[in-house]
C-alpha cells in the first residue's frame, strides 16, 4: 500500500457502466445506493430505455476505442470510483461457440478492452458480470492478471437464490483496491421467487393480442399448429407429452431428444428458465405461459428479469419490435443482481472509509 486518503463523512461513490444496454445493472446499482454517472454502449437503440429510466447519461461509443481520459471525466469529483460492466457473452455461450476459435472471435476483445481500461484508470472498485462459462477461457485469466494490486473475488451466482425468478446462473467478479474484507457477495436469506408472484397479476391475453394500457405486454401470434401444441403442453412438461402427430420433424430425430424444453410451458410455482433474447417465442425454449395459450410477453420477460413493471422501453409513438426488445431484455443484467452488487460494495466501502482510513494501492 502506498498512501492514505481520509474522507470526512459519507464518501461519494460514482460508477460508470460499460456495455450498459438498457440499464439492468445500472438500475440495480442505483437501487442499491450507488450513483451511476453514465452508461456506455455501442447500441444507440438502448439510449431511450437507459436514459428514460435512470438518472444517468447514455454515451453511444465502442468500448474498444474508448480512452481512460474520457471515462475519468465522467467520474467527476467522486471519492470512490466503480468501473462496472457485462461484456457481451455470446462468445462464451455454448449456443454460439460452434466453429469459433479463441483467436478468431473478435468479440472477446471487449473483455480485453475492459481490462485495459481498468489498468489505465485504476478505479477503486471493479465488477464484471458474465456467463459462468467465461472462467473456462484464457481471456478471463488475462483479465485476472490485469487486476494487479486488487483484492479479487468471483463466484457463480444462482439468481434464484437472491430473489430473481429465474434459474439463471451468472459469474460475478468483484475487485477492490481498498482491502479484502466484505468483498464477496453476501448470500440472501430470501424465499424462492416464482413465476406466479411475478406475472400472474397481469391482464390475460391471447396469442397475437396486446394490452391497450401497456404496449410491452404483447404476445406473439401462434400458428394453428403451435396453438394445438401449446394446448397439449403441461406446465413443466415437454413435447414428449404431445400426440406424435404434433411433433416437429427435428423431434423425431435422435438429436432432437436433447432439447426437451423447447415448446414448453413455465411452471407457476417455480422460477422461470433463463430469459434469453428469443424468450418471446414459444418454440425457443420453455417460454410458454403456464396457463394461457401463448408465449410470455415482453413485459413478462422484463419482470422476470426483475425490471420494474413500469420500466419504459420505447417512446409512445414507437412500434414494438419483438426481436429488438427481446434482445435487449435477454442481454440485460437482472436488476436485483445489480442491487446486490451495489449493497455489497457500499458495505465494503463503509468498512474501509467510515471505520478506518482508505488505503490506496
Amino acid at each position: 500500500m502506498s498512501g492514505k486518503a481520509e474522507f470526512m463523512g459519507k464518501p461519494r461513490i460514482a460508477a460508470v457502466d460499460l456495455f450498459c444496454g438498457i440499464g439492468g445493472l445500472t438500475h440495480g446499482l442505483i437501487r442499491g445506493g450507488i450513483n451511476v454517472a453514465a452508461g456506455i454502449d455501442v447500441d444507440e437503440a438502448c439510449r431511450y430505455p437507459y436514459e428514460n429510466n435512470n438518472a444517468a447519461a447514455f454515451l453511444s461509443a465502442d468500448v474498444k476505442n474508448l480512452s481512460a481520459t474520457a471515462i475519468r471525466r465522467l467520474f467527476g469529483a467522486s471519492d470512490i470510483q466503480v468501473l462496472a460492466g457485462c461484456a457481451p457473452c455470446q462468445p462464451f455461450s455454448t449456443y454460439s461457440r460452434t466453429g469459433r476459435t479463441e483467436r478468431g472471435d473478435s468479440d472477446w476483445d471487449l473483455v480485453q478492452s475492459f481490462g485495459r481500461l481498468v489498468k489505465e484508470l485504476q478505479p477503486h472498485l471493479v465488477t464484471m458480470e458474465n456467463v459462468s462459462a467465461v472462467q473456462q477461457h484464457s481471456v478471463f485469466g488475462s483479465f485476472l492478471e490485469g487486476l494487479t494490486g486488487y483484492y479479487v473475488t468471483w463466484s457463480t451466482v444462482e439468481c434464484a437464490s437472491i430473489g430473481v425468478p429465474q434459474t439463471r446462473k451468472r459469474l460475478v467478479l468483484l475487485a477492490s483496491r481498498l482491502g479484502p474484507e466484505g468483498l464477496a457477495l453476501q448470500p440472501r436469506d430470501v424465499p424462492k421467487a416464482t413465476v406466479r408472484e411475478t406475472i400472474a397479476h397481469l391482464p390475460r391475453l391471447r396469442a397475437g393480442e396486446a394490452d391497450p394500457s401497456d404496449k410491452l405486454h404483447a404476445a406473439c401470434r401462434l400458428s394453428e399448429l403451435n396453438l394445438r401444441r401449446i394446448r397439449a403442453s403441461k406446465p413443466g412438461g415437454t413435447w414428449r407429452d404431445w400426440d406424435p402427430s404434433l411433433r416437429a420433424a427435428c423431434h423425431r430425430k435422435s438429436t432432437g431428444g436433447t432439447f426437451p424444453s423447447v415448446y414448453g410451458r413455465m411452471e407457476w410455482d417455480e422460477p422461470a428458465p433463463t430469459i434469453t433474447t428469443q424468450c418471446f417465442g414459444y418454440g425457443n425454449g420453455r417460454f410458454g405461459h403456464p396457463e394461457q395459450d401463448r408465449a410470455i410477453t415482453l413485459r413478462e420477460a422484463a419482470m422476470l428479469q426483475t425490471f420494474p413493471a413500469d420500466y419504459k422501453f420505447v417512446r409512445n409513438d414507437q412500434k414494438i419490435r419483438f426481436d429488438l426488445i427481446g434482445r435487449q431484455i435477454g442481454n440485460a443484467v437482472p436488476v436485483k443482481l445489480g442491487k446486490l452488487i451495489a449493497e455489497t460494495f457500499r458495505k465494503h466501502v463503509n468498512r474501509y472509509v467510515l471505520e478506518s482510513p482508505i488505503n490506496h494501492v
